[in-house]
């Protein structure tokens, strides 16, 4: 008998599903959040030095670097150019006790269950002239603060939810609040010892439970460490080695260390603009939200086209268009380098390197692809 085919592994993402994902900017007062979301947007959005001068949320697109991008546009010269972008929310300052509705409060934590994965900016610099909510600098001590801050938040909304579970569990022995009831209680472990949802490994069945929540403490992190200009260019810092261990210990996520007082200064024409984090730190975003980008490409437009990472050919086609992957016939697909290496389309149909992908095809960043569909016009495929 033949052998019999094994079925994939599901694969579920802790998080909110689609493509239209965003970063927040989070922190206490005054340590650069704003001034941070500024310099990647452009915008001028009030950046003051007293706490609370961002009181309602500000959502920018930035754009997201790409030589490949840059590289296509310089060979087709499109009518039109549209990069991928990336969504950022800047989220007002957290204080001890927001979760309880110190400050801002309550509202600020909202904004941040409205986002995907968080950029913590840690302040790291001295600076007399910009008061600090807590009296000195120490961005081990901050990091401590917002973090219990999100995991009591979370520990409310567990406690609400388990109230509800058990009524089901005592009332009508309800078999999927039982199960549902053993992963809630392994969150709720995990929130006493003070660790996030995000650091445990959890199963495909367990993580469409968490997904109905959407646990602050289940959201990827970056942590921007704001340094002085003087020591973002020397490469030093007293709080670099502690930061980096309660990182690893406490919530592990990528470090970028950056200065935000630097990159004004870059600007400004002041500093060379080669040293700038700023498309790091947009990159580094855009892959922790698990995002990459596919290309469609001609003299009318290059485009950038974003997708979850292990998106299939007719979920792709989706985002150019509904019907695309309604009619879904095939992907014709080139590699990035193979083009560029080859000089023309026809020249990577000669090398045999133009290939017809089916509803199976699982996207690769940076693939060059022509969609073929064939959708009725009552939208129905033929």
């Amino acid at each position: 008998m033949p052998p019999k085919k094994e079925e994939p592994v599901k694969k579920v993402k802790l998080g909110r599903p689609g493509n239209t994902l965003k970063m927040g900017i989070v922190g206490l007062p005054n340590v650069g959040k704003s001034t941070t979301f500024n310099l990647l947007s452009n915008l001028n959005i009030p950046a003051e030095n007293y706490p609370f001068c961002t009181i309602d949320p500000n959502l920018a697109k930035v754009f997201v670097d790409d030589e490949r991008f840059d590289k296509l546009c310089e060979i087709h010269k499109p009518k039109s150019k549209v990069p991928a972008t990336l969504s950022i929310m800047d989220i007002a300052g957290l204080v001890p006790g927001a979760s309880k509705g110190e400050g801002l409060g309550n509202a600020f934590l909202s904004h941040i269950r409205e986002t995907d994965a968080i950029y913590h900016v840690v302040r790291a610099f001295d600076d007399p002239e910009i008061t600090h909510t807590e009296n000195e600098v120490n961005p081990v001590r901050d990091m401590q603060i917002i973090s219990d801050e999100l995991v009591y938040k979370d520990q409310e909304i567990l406690g609400k939810r388990l109230e509800e579970v058990n009524h089901k569990i005592n009332r009508f022995n309800d078999k999927d609040a039982k199960e549902e009831k053993e992963i809630l209680d392994k969150v709720d472990a995990l929130l006493k010892a003070k660790k996030w949802v995000r650091t445990a490994d959890w199963n495909a069945t367990e993580v469409d439970i968490l997904n109905k929540y959407m646990f602050l403490t289940s959201k990827p992190v970056v942590y921007l460490v704001n340094l002085s200009s003087e020591d973002y260019m020397r490469k030093k810092n007293k709080w670099l080695v502690k930061i980096k261990e309660w990182i690893t210990t406490n919530c592990p996520g990528e470090i970028i260390p950056y200065s935000a007082d630097h990159e004004k200064q870059i600007l400004e024409g002041k500093q060379d603009s080669k040293t700038s984090m700023m498309s790091r730190i947009i990159k580094t975003g855009y892959k922790v939200l698990d995002l990459i980008y596919f290309f469609t490409a001609g003299p009318d437009e290059v485009r950038a086209w974003t997708v979850r990472a292990e998106s299939r050919a007719p979920q792709a086609a989706g985002v150019i268009h509904t019907d695309f992957e309604k009619g879904f016939i095939c992907a014709e697909i080139m590699k990035y380098d193979d083009f560029i290496a080859a000089g023309s389309e026809n020249a990577v149909k000669a090398e045999g390197k133009y290939y017809q992908k089916g509803k199976e095809y699982v996207v690769q960043d940076g693939d060059i692809i022509f969609f073929k569909f064939n959708v009725s016009k009552d939208g129905k495929k033929k």
